[in-house]
């Protein structure tokens, strides 16, 4: 799970959420959503931050046509396998069949334990057009401490912990991945991003929070995403039943809502690009 790293978000570790039955997908809207950028085209990426340091993407322009990016959040720690096993769900397929029949474009922020634990999910939702699959470490463990109580990744191997990540997903069948990254928790210093310099991705933080780590009540998520979106924003949400119960039943209001208000929703990569056009 994600916060900010002012600790505006949900804590990453806790209390098992119970698991909820997907609900069934509604009828394709009448609006659209703008065709996905082919996928020969190259994700834009921002130049390096200051020093090198790995650079930072909050949101695109609040000047932009209304646009917001829906983004969901993948989490499997490398320890959790026995959780799995046991029956706990990390994966949130109702939740995906949710976006494919509102046919809203969104991103993807996987783990590399999450596409092993569900390979088949992982190479559908990276091989399906209306999605791309970013990086959100293998391990889920911290990259700056303290954040939420997760496990701390050694700074000498953050790099490697990303780049175990991409294997993972091209092991598995991943297809349509950008070099977009994000910091487990949101947490990151100065000292994570120059220690990811070298792996070329884009940090990618949000600046709508959803609310939707651990929560049980759908319209409570919903209200806070609506109050939060403007143009440009991105949102972080989660894809994973354990920890995040009932977002399918959010976006299941969020989207139309947004709609009604004139919104279009785009991937990161479409946002990243009206920052440049």
């Amino acid at each position: 799970m994600n916060g900010a790293t002012t600790g505006s978000g949900a804590a990453d570790v806790g209390a098992h959420a119970p698991q909820r039955t997907p609900l069934p997908v509604p009828p394709s809207p009448s609006s659209v959503e703008a065709a996905p950028a082919p996928a020969s085209s190259k994700p834009p990426t921002p130049a390096p931050g200051p020093a090198g340091l790995t650079p930072v993407f909050e949101r695109g322009p609040r000047t932009a046509d209304k646009v917001v990016a829906l983004t969901f959040d993948a989490d499997m720690t490398a320890d959790e396998g026995p959780r799995a096993e046991a029956g706990e769900r990390f994966d949130n397929p109702g939740l995906i069949a949710l976006l494919r029949g509102l046919k809203v474009p969104s991103t993807v922020f996987m783990t590399g334990r999450w596409a092993e634990q569900y390979p088949e999910q992982a190479r559908s939702i990276g091989t399906d057009p209306l999605f791309e699959v970013a990086n959100h470490s293998y391990s889920h463990y911290a990259f700056a401490s303290p954040c939420y109580g997760l496990p701390t990744v050694a700074e000498d191997d953050m790099r490697a912990d990303v780049e175990r990540a991409f294997a993972a997903f091209r092991r598995v069948g991943v297809r349509n991945t950008v070099p977009y990254f994000r910091f487990p928790g949101g947490c990151h210093d100065d000292a994570s991003r120059r220690a990811l310099a070298p792996a070329k991705v884009t940090a990618v933080q949000w600046d709508v929070v959803s609310g939707d780590a651990f929560a049980t009540d759908a319209d409570a998520v919903a209200e806070q995403v609506l109050a939060g979106v403007e143009p440009g924003s991105l949102v972080v949400m989660h894809c994973t039943r354990s920890a995040a119960p009932v977002t399918d039943e959010a976006v299941r209001r969020v989207v139309p809502e947004l709609r009604e208000r004139g919104y279009r929703f785009v991937k990161v990569s479409d946002l990243m690009r009206t920052r440049s056009s």
